[in-house]
């Protein structure tokens, strides 16, 4: 499958970029889907505490990982209204 403009330029500017440069990109993207995450959690449950809401973004980020889970359930468990 042929790649399109946007993906040759997107790769050009990627290859382009310092690793000091990639990573404060996906450092910034990471922060920017983990606030959308928040802002999705907070329109469904808007009774969560902020640090519940950090909770439950954490629980969605490593819902793959039964061992961090177990840890974010636990933690979850001892948050205080």
């Amino acid at each position: 499958m042929e790649k399109s403009e946007i993906e040759l330029e997107y790769e050009r500017r990627w290859k382009a970029m310092r690793p000091v440069e990639k990573v404060a990109r996906s450092a910034a993207m990471l922060a920017w889907t983990r606030q959308q995450m928040a802002i999705r959690i907070r329109n469904t449950q808007p009774h969560l505490t902020d640090e519940e809401v950090r909770w439950h973004v954490a629980l969605q980020l490593y819902e793959r990982d039964p061992d961090v889970v177990n840890l974010i359930q636990e933690q979850l468990g001892n948050v205080s209204r």
